[in-house]
């Protein structure tokens, strides 16, 4: 006759805690005395915060427990360090559904803003698992391990805590797909690049005052966007071609914006970017970044002249969302594996589609319907949400002989 399992007895257990100054040899000396004991080690977590070390170990129970006891207190005099041992039943409890990882960003990151956040958290019922940091510069990046909640429930609650504290927070669900190979589309006015091109080429043609309050308002939502656009290619007619050169030498790419390209492609990712700006200038910029994808409107040139109008059919608001599933396709990964990064009303769409949508210091409208938000000025923040830290970064940089650029602060 078969046992039910959850009626079968609990094993007795030890936890070992040790605390004190971190140096080398701890993790050793440990381990080499419990050796003599017989046990068997069932989990381990360790953790250090400016030299200060907290070493926990579960072990099975011990034929003398005594022994080990007084074994473990001279280790601790030996090591001039703080040791517990506490007798109990059973391993670590398994997590619940629900799992969850919890980015948050600040710049900086305040006491009261991780209360908030952590309390919202408990809110739920659920339970932060384990928590390291991602990165200290240019943002302080915090990873929870979440479980015990619905991840879109989770979202919804600490969006609203996250806007009220003013940082940034990112709930994902933990599973295999945060670890695999995934597809980044990127919008590139005033996401990828500083600026938005169309306004550099109204400069040129003096009518720089008149475009930037059409995109201003196009962005916001407040006006069809193919029309707006069109309105506004009209007063380029005239401006000789060669501008388009002079425009894309003199673009300024997101801070960060480097460092995320080259990090993630090293890792397979594939990049990808979506413009309602001009093929002229975004073939470029892909062809710089070394981008797998492109696509945005080609702007109609005669006799080496803008004419004012656009060649074929705009890409507009729908059609970025196009966009993103035909070069998911191309590039073999499903929607759910592709990551949409935009800041304006006509990126809506993509963000909608894509498995992650992140509005990066977007419009409200666009903050309220993505996915998440990042509102701090670097691009490679993206980073982080994908549970890859900056030492990382910085430790595959100097392999290949480059130093990570250190941007100043905002």
């Amino acid at each position: 006759m078969r046992t039910d399992d959850a009626a079968a007895p609990r094993p007795q257990t030890l936890l070992i805690t040790l605390t004190g100054k971190d140096r080398p040899g701890v993790t050793s000396t440990v381990f080499s005395t419990l050796a003599g004991f017989g046990v068997e080690v069932l989990d381990i977590e360790q953790i250090v915060l400016r030299r200060r070390l907290v070493l926990g170990v579960l072990v099975s129970l011990p034929r003398d427990v005594k022994a080990l006891r007084a074994a473990m207190d001279r280790v601790a005099a030996e090591l001039d360090m703080h040791v517990e041992v506490d007798r109990g039943t059973g391993d670590n409890r398994d997590r619940p559904q629900g799992r969850s990882h919890v980015t948050v960003l600040g710049m900086p990151l305040r006491p009261a803003a991780v209360a908030a956040i952590a309390g919202r958290i408990a809110d739920t019922g659920a339970n932060i698992d384990r928590i390291e940091r991602m990165a200290r510069y240019p943002v302080t990046a915090i990873d929870l391990h979440v479980s015990g909640a619905d991840p879109d429930r989770l979202r919804v609650l600490l969006s609203e805590e996250a806007a009220r504290q003013a940082v940034d927070v990112a709930v994902q669900p933990a599973n295999l797909l945060r670890h695999g190979m995934r597809l980044i589309v990127m919008d590139v006015d005033s996401t990828l690049v500083q600026g938005e091109v169309i306004e550099m080429l109204a400069e040129h043609a003096g009518c720089l005052e008149e475009v930037a309050k059409v995109t201003e308002a196009a962005m916001r939502g407040e006006l069809d966007f193919e029309q707006s656009l069109r309105e506004r290619v009209s007063l380029l007619a005239g401006l000789d071609a060669s501008v388009l050169d002079r425009v894309y030498a003199g673009i300024q790419l997101a801070p960060g914006a480097r460092t995320m390209v080259r990090t993630l492609k090293r890792l397979g990712y594939r990049f990808a970017i979506v413009s309602g700006g001009f093929s002229q200038v975004t073939d470029q910029i892909a062809a710089d970044l070394g981008i797998d994808f492109a696509s945005a409107n080609e702007l109609e040139v005669v006799d080496g002249k803008l004419t004012g109008r656009i060649v074929g059919p705009v890409v507009d608001r729908a059609g970025k969302a196009t966009a993103l599933r035909r070069f998911a396709e191309r590039a073999g990964v499903s929607t759910a594996a592709t990551i949409a990064i935009g800041d304006g009303a006509n990126d809506l769409d993509m963000l909608a589609a894509a498995g992650l949508g992140i509005a990066f210091n977007a419009k409200p409208v666009v903050q309220q319907a993505a996915d998440t938000a990042v509102n701090v000025p670097y691009l490679d923040s993206i980073i982080y949400l994908l549970g890859i830290s900056r030492e990382e970064v910085e430790a595959a940089d100097a392999e290949m002989g480059i130093v990570t650029p250190a941007p100043p602060l905002a």
